[in-house]
């Protein structure tokens, strides 16, 4: 994993006039999943081995421990600074969501905390709505009996999937284009499947200090 350094990210981030978005890719770990969890932690079982789910679970411990020891060196302007995070509703109970994921054992979220305490701006980022529907098809992905059927649900509901996919982003899109204020840090916690690269308004400068997300496939949404 490719770091910025604290001083490289506090010169991007240092202008009056600039609204600057930091974004890290992130890849979510079972905690993130809330009751989804078990549910999850099964299906990847019978897919992958439970050798091979271990593995993964080990990789993405290691990657989050990265993020965090690089997160916390940077010396920004913490009270300029706003916080966007995947999956996080604009609902009015932001903090209590995340403190009840960070206690079940998110990284992610405990991160979020730590830059709380600091000063920095926790922002409701995602539709309530749009999280309910993705919710709701995942739940009948994880009820299939076995990875076949799993993989025909999946199948079945795989364009709206995309389509929904695409709502979110460009819903978290407006939300920092709305939100992030001239002379403020905006750090983006985001997953590796979206895309807002076109979606951001132009006078945002975007910064990749950790590594850059992946290109979405061409046709992907």
């Amino acid at each position: 994993m490719r770091s910025g350094s604290a001083g490289t990210v506090r010169r991007r981030a240092g202008g009056k006039t600039d609204r600057t978005l930091i974004y890290i890719p992130i890849i979510h770990t079972q905690a993130d999943m809330g009751k989804l969890a078990p549910s999850v932690r099964r299906v990847t079982v019978q897919k992958l081995g439970r050798r091979a789910w271990k593995r993964n679970v080990d990789v993405i411990q290691q990657m989050w421990a990265e993020i965090c020891r690089t997160v916390e060196g940077w010396e920004l302007p913490w009270d300029n600074v706003r916080l966007y995070q995947d999956g996080l509703p604009r609902c009015g109970r932001e903090a209590e969501i995340v403190t009840e994921l960070a206690g079940a054992g998110s990284p992610n979220h405990r991160l979020l905390l730590s830059l709380m305490k600091r000063g920095a701006t926790l922002m409701g980022t995602e539709s309530p709505d749009l999280l309910l529907e993705e919710y709701r098809l995942v739940q009948q992905i994880l009820a299939a009996k076995d990875p076949e059927e799993a993989a025909r649900v999946e199948a079945r509901h795989e364009a709206r999937s995309r389509s929904l996919l695409a709502q979110r982003d460009q819903y978290i899109a407006g939300r920092i284009n709305e939100s992030l204020r001239a002379g403020e840090t905006g750090l983006l916690f985001l997953g590796m499947l979206h895309s807002l690269d076109s979606r951001l308004a132009k006078d945002i400068r975007v910064t990749y200090p950790i590594c850059r997300p992946p290109r979405p496939r061409r046709g992907a949404t």
